[in-house]
């Protein structure tokens, strides 16, 4: 699984780089995911731009992470999202419970972190 993590103010950002999110590469993603949250990042992008097709499991490990950030007061928002990837978001209805953005820039927005990567007092 190729991850690429980053750090913008208190925001994390995990780049997914691989074409396919599916069930053989979700328990290391999860695992690498957890870890950070497990080592204090609170606001979380999951920028899915380079991901054409997720499966129904891949839809439920990012629910499990949405939830894990939950317990531990923090918050999941996904990024550049292609078409594809959108409709399967959205006709399961994880649209409703985790925020989407068309790119890692307007996510980062919404955590209230400006462009030179320093979050809003």
């Amino acid at each position: 699984m190729q991850l690429a993590f980053d750090e913008r103010g208190d925001v994390t950002i995990v780049r997914v780089q691989e074409a396919k999110l599916t069930y053989p590469v979700l328990s290391s993603f999860f695992s690498d995911v957890r870890q950070r949250v497990e080592g204090g990042a609170r606001k979380l992008v999951i920028d899915l731009s380079a991901v054409s097709y997720l499966d129904s499991a891949s839809i439920g490990c990012l629910m499990d992470v949405h939830r894990l950030l939950q317990e531990k007061g923090g918050a999941l928002r996904l990024s550049g999202l292609q078409p594809r990837v959108e409709t399967m978001i959205s006709m399961t209805g994880v649209h409703k419970i985790i925020d989407l953005h068309r790119d890692e820039q307007e996510a980062l927005h919404a955590f209230g972190v400006r462009r030179g990567g320093r979050a809003d007092a």
